[in-house]
């Protein structure tokens, strides 16, 4: 038993070794950015708070569908890196060139929505090396392929408003706790197994959670999107349940080329009474392999 111990230790220890070798404040000076912690994953926010979309008379707000973001993760020794760009059509080549130059890779460009005005598109992007490197390569491609804000959002010192929205009747009905960002009501629900990519766990910091967004938008309504999280015997199965729910399905498609399970990602749209969307949403949910509260 002792060899054993002594074998599980010599193994762990280097991992946790490289994971506090990582010098964040380096990457955050790289990226230009300050990252939220989630356990070992620095993840970096990337708002394209410089648009201005609308949907169906909308106007959209960057915690409801234009959130960019970054995520790295000690990995062999060096990081692991998964991300989602908020991007224009015009910035989408010279972006992704940028990034193919400097070794990183592209996963995934496609639509969440439809309808919008301007039409957004949504670059995945993966890569394994030096974080510092990587976080540098990121923020080179974004700002010299596209308008992607980086300096921190004006602040007030007056208290954010009071979302007009019935906050606990709606934990209520999704099962789970929710969190006010910028003006949007935000869950992010797991599933029960989470998928793995390189043989990493993709956890919820990662982008491998449920992420669903409620947007009020008066008298007890709120416009909804996100991405449902499946394999692909759930994405029928779910599809059907949205719909039954008023929900229109907006885009079916992958964001990862090597994960497994292989997972599949669902966006979605609505704007109509909230706690009626939001029951539209669980019944949903309910349809796959989610994490039970």
């Amino acid at each position: 038993m002792r060899m054993i111990a002594a074998v599980a230790a010599a193994v762990l220890v280097p991992s946790l070794a490289a994971a506090q070798s990582i010098d964040w404040k380096k990457v955050d000076a790289a990226l230009g950015k300050t990252a939220s912690v989630s356990g070992e994953v620095h993840r970096y926010g990337l708002p394209r708070s410089d648009l201005h979309v609308t949907l169906d008379g909308v106007p959209i707000k960057p915690s409801l569908a234009l959130g960019g973001w970054v995520a790295f993760a000690p990995m062999h020794g060096e990081a692991m890196v998964m991300g989602d760009l908020v991007l224009l059509d015009t910035e989408t080549t010279p972006v992704m060139t940028k990034l193919l130059n400097s070794g990183l890779e592209i996963t995934a460009i496609h639509n969440h929505l439809l309808r919008a005005q301007p039409a957004t598109f949504y670059m995945h992007v993966a890569g394994h090396g030096d974080p510092e490197k990587m976080a540098a390569a990121i923020h080179e491609a974004l700002s010299t392929g596209s308008k992607t804000p980086f300096e921190p959002p004006a602040t007030t010192a007056s208290a954010a408003p009071a979302l007009d929205l019935d906050t606990a009747k709606l934990d209520e009905i999704m099962h789970a706790k929710g969190t006010a960002t910028g003006g949007v009501y935000q869950f992010g629900i797991p599933r029960r197994d989470a998928a793995t990519d390189g043989g990493m766990t993709v956890t919820a910091a990662m982008g491998g959670a449920n992420g669903i967004n409620f947007q009020p938008t008066g008298n007890g309504h709120a416009a909804i999107t996100g991405d449902f999280l499946v394999t692909g015997d759930e994405v029928n199965p779910l599809i059907r349940s949205l719909r039954e729910g008023d929900i229109e399905v907006t885009a079916i498609h992958s964001h990862m080329l090597d994960e497994q399970p292989r997972m599949f990602f669902i966006h979605f749209w609505a704007n109509d009474d909230a706690l009626k969307l939001a029951r539209g949403v669980r019944a949903a949910l309910d349809r796959t392999a989610v994490a039970q509260n």
